[in-house]
């Protein structure tokens, strides 16, 4: 079968940074600039799931504009998300599970897939230790940013949740009980605090990320991407956090 163009554009970039077929891959995407050049989003999944063929993909799949306290049902299978068209059609046609959480959700594929995303509901935060960005600190772990940046990366919130919690998420008595229904139809009662909104700048990381030889940025047809190695920005995120426990904050 020949190679597809969304192949040719996304399969040299994962080689060259040296992504291993049998780890992990997440990826955060706002493809309009790409679609509208003709690339199909199911051939730019398939050719996420060939080079990781050995391995695992992952895509946000976040429900927190939509799920409140006010209108708190939650299902791993019916409830869409609002991180865009590719992960969408990821989580249903491609995905085999979705982590149970009313506002931070993952869908992957992969023999690791069950394990990272089996306790996502068990912390009262949206990205603890117990969330599969808390899980895959333990997998050699890629970031894709396709048509966004840093600032779409959902795991720098596990530095700051576990430097100081209470000033980036609401307190413990805001915290709301949201029914959750997997897709065996079992309903778990997920108490969930939410973030504050508060002015980040998480782009600022990259610049020292990319001295050090842990992430890259290019662009495809006028598309910007971002791919870093997991290990090292968390490395240096928690770093910085102990130095500064607002350092992902904007500085005015």
């Amino acid at each position: 079968m020949a190679q597809t163009r969304e192949a040719d554009a996304f399969l040299p970039i994962l080689r060259g940074f040296g992504v291993p077929g049998d780890g992990v891959l997440v990826v955060h995407s706002a493809i309009g600039t790409l679609s509208r050049q003709g690339f199909r989003a199911e051939a730019m999944i398939k050719a996420f799931l060939d080079h990781m063929k050995n391995g695992n993909l992952f895509m946000p799949t976040m429900t927190w504009r939509t799920v409140l306290p006010d209108k708190p049902n939650w299902d791993e299978l019916e409830t869409p998300s609002h991180t865009g068209v590719l992960s969408e059609i990821f989580r249903t046609r491609y995905s085999t599970h979705r982590s149970i959480h009313p506002t931070h959700s993952v869908a992957g594929h992969g023999p690791a897939a069950a394990t990272l995303l089996s306790r996502h509901q068990i912390d009262d935060t949206p990205v603890s230790q117990n969330s599969p960005y808390g899980l895959m600190r333990d997998y050699e772990a890629y970031v894709l940013t396709i048509g966004c940046g840093l600032e779409t990366v959902t795991a720098i919130h596990l530095p700051e949740e576990t430097i100081d919690v209470d000033l980036y998420v609401r307190l413990p008595e805001t915290a709301a009980v949201y029914p959750c229904r997997d897709r065996h139809g079992t309903v778990h009662p997920v108490t969930a605090r939410r973030h504050y909104s508060l002015n980040r700048d998480f782009p600022k990381f990259s610049a020292p990320l990319q001295q050090q030889g842990a992430l890259v940025t290019g662009n495809i047809l006028g598309c910007p991407y971002t791919l870093v190695s997991l290990r090292a920005l968390l490395r240096h995120v928690f770093a910085a956090l102990i130095a500064d426990p607002r350092a992902t904050l904007k500085d005015t």
